[in-house]
């Protein structure tokens, strides 16, 4: 008998071993109890331990057995957290932790400053994007991977730190001496106005302060003058149930359904209803959506879809309709697991049916690219509060299906042909885009990449041992090119740059925009979106 086979008695066996109940009551215990079934364990257990040909010590085996009875339930979202999991559970969903304030991607074998976050340290000290921190304390940072490159970057709040920053134009590196300190990270990534009407925020992920921070920043849209609202959700992993459900309050009326989860334990079935007034009854709201948006962010776009507050535009969602409680059983670990399911105000389970997780993620890719295969019969459709059929089966499907850019068959050829060195492809863009910072030659986000920059970038791609064929480089000069342009954006100009000039180019945010210029209500929004969908409802 294996260790894997039995392990599923392991909570109820540790929980007697902490009372030291089993040992009272063994000698009465009936066959096949509970009791029999700990005290077997522990006999394997000390077998193990004693014999088995490798040593391994007596704590590795009961945290083998707590990982093998939770691999067992066969639910990913179902795991015992050690130290580093733990932490980094609490800092996405708190959005708090100690360090810089530095986003940051490791490029061309050295951590390259992606954009310094707002009020930190390494803003007030001057941090700027493109900066190469080579150095960390005295030690070189050369060939560091991302993963260290950011624990070795975080530290206790109040401790300190010294970078040596190598900068474009700058012969010299520049020493920064910082200190760390308590960095919250907002929810809300991007918030700007895309035209003189239609304002953009993009949320992710679902954290502590969601609700507060997208209140600021629609606050701030409506008054800058907009009339119309893109909330993008979508890479939305999700987050805190309870700021899923704050998040959607925002956008409806007092007494609406949110959501509504169904457990076997006690508490874990119940209805939440919006508590507060909402905040701009009068905003038309575009949602986009896609195979990213998860749990949490379905919460959010469900409701909305449901009753009739907003028009979801893109793909079908990830379908994580699961919630997880989190119990902290020691200062540095917990057990998150899957106590309940929840369901959208109209009924809709979240939650898509799969064999397994991987299952799962090949559902939702197949449905981004329109090609669901969920079955919709009878039992599967539901209706809005206004009467507009949505299907259920899981995930959050669409008002109106637009299909993201994708690859052309030239640039699908050229992705395979990197290969393995499309790290390589990345490095060059990024050297060469911190080139064209220093010499200033680019003046305005809105620039043209020639096709000698295009020339550049091959050419040093050859330079680096990469032969692609003339005729696969013929089919992705516009790949490299759009490529180039977002880096040499983001470097020269900053992140929120970079992400106007992408979301010129993203055809999900421009028939999101091409919505809410014309909407003059949320009614009228939703008459629009119809006037554009499907008469059958996409599968």
């Amino acid at each position: 008998m294996t260790l894997r086979k039995i392990v599923i008695v392991t909570v109820v066996a540790g929980l007697a071993l902490a009372t030291g109940g089993w040992l009272l009551q063994h000698e009465a215990a009936p066959a096949g109890s509970v009791y029999q079934q700990a005290r077997l364990f522990e006999d394997v257990l000390a077998h193990v331990a004693d014999y088995y040909v490798d040593s391994i010590d007596e704590r590795r085996l009961y945290q083998l057995a707590i990982d093998g009875m939770l691999d067992q339930l066969h639910d990913p979202y179902s795991v015992f957290l050690k130290r580093d999991d733990f932490k980094a559970l609490n800092e996405a969903t708190t959005g708090n932790y100690g360090g810089l304030g530095i986003q940051i991607e490791v490029r061309d074998g050295w951590i390259t400053v992606v954009a310094p976050l707002p009020d930190t340290p390494a803003e007030r000290a001057g941090i700027q994007t493109g900066d190469q921190i080579v150095g960390l304390d005295g030690r070189s940072t050369e060939g560091w991977k991302q993963d260290q490159a950011v624990k070795e970057l975080r530290g206790e709040a109040g401790s300190p730190v010294e970078l040596k920053v190598r900068r474009v134009g700058i012969e010299q590196p520049i020493l920064f001496k910082l200190t760390r300190a308590q960095i919250h990270v907002r929810s809300v990534q991007v918030s700007m106005l895309l035209d003189d009407k239609v304002g953009y925020v993009l949320l992710t992920p679902v954290s502590e302060t969601s609700a507060p921070d997208l209140t600021d920043a629609v606050t701030g849209l409506l008054q800058k003058g907009m009339k119309s609202l893109i909330l993008d959700l979508r890479g939305n992993p999700g987050g805190l149930l309870d700021q899923g459900v704050a998040v959607s309050e925002l956008f409806l009326d007092p007494g609406e359904e949110v959501v509504a989860t169904r457990g076997r334990a006690p508490n874990t079935t119940r209805t939440y209803r919006d508590a507060k007034p909402q905040a701009w009854p009068n905003l038309p709201v575009v949602v986009l959506a896609n195979g990213g948006t998860a749990s949490a962010a379905e919460i959010i776009t469900g409701a909305l879809q449901d009753h009739d507050r907003a028009v979801v535009v893109g793909t079908p969602t990830f379908g994580k309709g699961l919630v997880q409680s989190l119990w902290q059983l020691t200062p540095e670990t917990a057990l998150k697991l899957t106590t309940a399911r929840w369901y959208t105000p109209s009924g809709r389970t979240i939650q898509r049916k799969s064999k397994n997780e991987d299952d799962q993620l090949a559902q939702a890719e197949a449905a981004e690219l329109g090609r669901d295969t969920t079955k919709v019969d009878s039992s599967l459709v539901f209706h809005t509060d206004h009467g507009r059929t949505v299907l259920g089966g899981g995930g959050i499907r669409p008002d109106l299906f637009i299909k993201p850019d994708t690859f052309t068959t030239g640039e699908r050829a050229f992705m395979k042909a990197l290969g393995s060195k499309i790290p390589t492809y990345q490095d060059v863009r990024a050297s060469y885009a911190l080139e064209v910072k220093g010499s200033g030659r680019v003046k305005t986000p809105t620039f043209s990449v020639t096709p000698d920059m295009t020339d550049e970038v091959l050419r040093r791609l050859r330079a680096r041992g990469i032969a692609v064929p003339d005729s696969v480089l013929a089919g992705a000069r516009t790949l490299i090119a759009d490529d180039l342009g977002h880096e040499i954006t983001r470097y020269v100009f900053g992140r929120p740059s970079e992400v106007r000039r992408r979301m010129d180019e993203d055809r999900q945010v421009q028939a999101a925009l091409a919505l809410a210029r014309r909407a003059k209500s949320p009614q009228d929004l939703l008459s629009l979106a119809a006037a554009q969908a499907p008469a059958t409802p996409r599968n």
